[in-house]
């Protein structure tokens, strides 16, 4: 079992062999991780074992897994999503249920949803960050796609990549409900 001290020897290595096969410097990730450069500096030195919320925010400025930063001689941390789990419901109205499938603190890296569209119900969303897009396919139904100013219909198994920094949405053409899932792709 490794020590604090051997563990952050471990996370040092692995966030200083990032940083560089990057090519960043220590400040261009104190930019991209709202980290500070000091901060980093005592990280990469194994001098300072940082919290997991510090680990989160230099795992997104270097757009990498948080798990790929961690040490991995123990148990690989997973978790389950259970389908019955409120906490992950993030709308449910006359017109949709949209829920997370990916846990909640992977927002604005990689998201994974499942969408329940009602009869002739619709998804409206207002641009995402810039650069986000989004990945729809659809289990059952038929449904339009529109983002921007294009627009397309897809029915079970089809599946549509679209920019999702543009006002867009998913309408359920159907009398019956439709079902799809979506994943959405965020770069900075």
């Amino acid at each position: 079992m490794n020590t604090p001290e051997h563990s952050s020897q471990i996370i040092a290595k692995k966030i200083l062999t990032e940083r560089h096969r990057q090519k960043l410097s220590l400040g261009d990730l104190a930019v991209r991780s709202d980290v500070s450069k000091g901060m980093l500096s005592q990280i990469e030195q194994g001098k300072r074992n940082p919290t997991i919320a510090v680990m989160s925010k230099i795992a997104t400025g270097l757009r990498v897994p948080l798990a790929r930063l961690l040490p991995d001689d123990g148990p690989r941390v997973w978790r389950v999503i259970r389908a019955n789990d409120e906490n992950h419901i993030l709308f449910d109205n006359d017109e949709h249920q949209l829920r997370t499938l990916s846990p909640i603190d992977l927002e604005k890296q990689v998201e994974f949803y499942e969408l329940i569209l009602h009869p002739h119900g619709k998804l409206v969303s207002d641009p995402h960050a810039r650069g986000a897009e989004e990945i729809l396919t659809v289990a059952k139904g038929h449904v339009q796609v529109k983002s921007g100013e294009k627009e397309t219909e897809l029915r079970r198994g089809d599946s549509a990549y679209y920019a999702a920094d543009v006002p867009h949405a998913i309408v359920n053409l159907g009398n019956t409900e439709a079902v799809a899932y979506m994943i959405v792709r965020w770069y900075h």
